[in-house]
């Protein structure tokens, strides 16, 4: 049966930047500029377009939703249309909380007065390569494109969101091999200083000895020896600041949606403030997703959220080559609610520092606990805190 084609006058397409764009923009924008469109981005968040998503929200909905609302405003006039994708949790271990579902009619119902036009499509599967690329050239066609044009913009969109994720994971992936190259230079360098250590502080003992039994016999100690004492205590001061000087850079990994880490104005805070602190930053959402996925079900075999599997995942593959881990989630985001109080019981042996955002808080309170988390980490990596 033809699709109709109610999109056909369509030329410029809104896409908001929030929500899964920080997750599945690349595919969505090539899509559209592969059938000849212009793209439309919103602004990046700020506090007019935070303020003007609150004020058009119900308080029930979390503090992204809020944002994505905001972002939706601060495109009207600007485009012929806004893209609001559906996206359902048909599949029962990798499906989307209820906001992803209900965001296309929430946008239309939201601004139906302002007679914005909304283009979507429904996407069930998006781990499925066929379930999305047919649900984009339901929609192209729609838009008056020829099935043609569809299936070919389909796949470089699909391609260009690989390609993405990958050049993405694999820059990661070099930054944690660099961090472990250093770590084993530095527990070379620590080994030797802790012999240099040792060697210095025998020299010293025998040379102190000496000096005592002179001292006792009533003799004079040999200039040498005394310069030899000198020296030795000079060496064992040295290799002592060497052992100190050694510990490696804390490295740390950020837990959150990337509509979060990678929103300035939701996570900047928090990012500004370990940058500041010298601090080496993971993101688990910057992880080989299909890597993730599957780790995921070590830790949950019924977890439903395909975007909290990923960032679990992430967890249990690099817990080992990081010293704490930040969780941030937007409230009061029911699935990061459930997940996050999982992994602070169930991640053990690790610091763990849990952070909430929403529309009321100030910066004050969020950069203290992360530097007072921070003190607490180099503390740990100094021998503070070992228990017997």
């Amino acid at each position: 049966m033809p699709q109709p084609k109610e999109w056909a006058d369509v030329r410029v397409i809104g896409i908001p930047r929030a929500l899964l764009y920080y997750r599945f923009g690349e595919l969505w924008k090539t899509f559209f500029e592969q059938l000849g469109y212009q793209v439309q981005l919103s602004d990046p968040t700020d506090k007019d377009i935070a303020d003007e998503g609150d004020r058009l929200s119900v308080d029930e909905c979390c503090l992204a939703s809020k944002v994505f609302m905001g972002h939706v405003a601060n495109l009207a006039g600007r485009c012929d249309a806004v893209f609001v994708p559906c996206y359902s949790s048909e599949q029962p271990r990798h499906g989307f909380c209820t906001k992803f579902q209900s965001v296309t009619d929430l946008v239309r119902n939201t601004f139906r007065d302002q007679k914005l036009r909304v283009v979507s499509c429904h996407i069930t599967d998006a781990r499925s390569e066929k379930n999305v690329r047919r649900a984009l050239e339901e929609m192209a066609v729609r838009m008056g494109a020829s099935v043609r044009d569809a299936k070919k913009a389909s796949k470089a969109a699909w391609n260009a969101q690989a390609a993405h994720d990958k050049a993405l994971a694999d820059s990661q992936e070099r930054l944690v091999k660099a961090i472990e190259a250093q770590r084993k230079s530095l527990r070379k360098t620590e080994k030797a200083a802790i012999a240099a250590n040792a060697k210095a502080e025998k020299t010293l003992a025998a040379a102190n000895a000496k000096a005592q039994r002179a001292a006792l016999s009533d003799h004079k100690l040999p200039e040498g020896a005394i310069s030899k004492a000198a020296k030795a205590a000079v060496a064992a001061d040295e290799a002592t600041a060497q052992v100190d000087a050694a510990a490696a850079p804390l490295s740390i990994l950020v837990v959150a949606h990337p509509y979060i880490t990678r929103d300035a104005y939701l996570s900047g805070a928090v990012l500004e403030a370990l940058e500041s602190m010298d601090v080496t930053v993971l993101y688990a959402e910057a992880v080989d997703h299909d890597k993730a996925y599957k780790e995921s079900f070590e830790f949950s075999d019924t977890m439903p959220w395909l975007i909290n599997r990923e960032l679990i995942g992430a967890i249990l593959l690099l817990e080992d080559q990081v010293d704490g881990i930040v969780l941030i989630s937007a409230f009061p985001c029911g699935p990061d609610s459930m997940t996050n109080d999982a992994i602070m019981r169930c991640i053990q042996g690790k610091p763990i520092l849990n952070l909430m955002i929403d529309a009321q808080s100030g910066t004050a309170g969020v950069e203290t606990r992360v530097e007072s988390f921070v003190d607490i980490l180099r503390f740990q990596q100094k021998g503070g805190y070992v228990h017997e």
